[in-house]
């Protein structure tokens, strides 16, 4: 599901609310998730999961196209874990593989 049929379910779930109003209170809750990982706080969102930042430490890579060494840098990565009732819930309707 991409933002705008989120926004656009919203909407269509929520009549009393404009669409511009239902696509500000979305963006705004992507800018504050945002910008609470850019401070490296911890996002938790009860029954959905929560959202982190990792460190990666620097390493030795290869480039796919000739297989050289490349040095990669240390970086910091967002991460997300998926709550309980949410990983319930996919697993409900996920049929499973044979």
């Amino acid at each position: 599901m991409t933002k705008s049929e989120l926004i656009a379910e919203l909407a269509s779930a929520n009549p009393h609310l404009l669409s511009r109003d239902v696509e500000l209170i979305v963006s705004t809750i992507f800018d504050e998730v945002t910008a609470a990982l850019s401070r490296g706080e911890r996002v938790e969102l009860r029954g959905f999961g929560a959202f982190t930042v990792k460190q990666r430490d620097a390493r030795t890579g290869r480039n796919p196209r000739t297989g050289e060494p490349v040095a990669v840098d240390e970086k910091v990565v967002p991460f997300f874990k998926a709550g309980k009732e949410l990983r319930e819930r996919v697993n409900q309707r996920t049929p499973r593989r044979p």
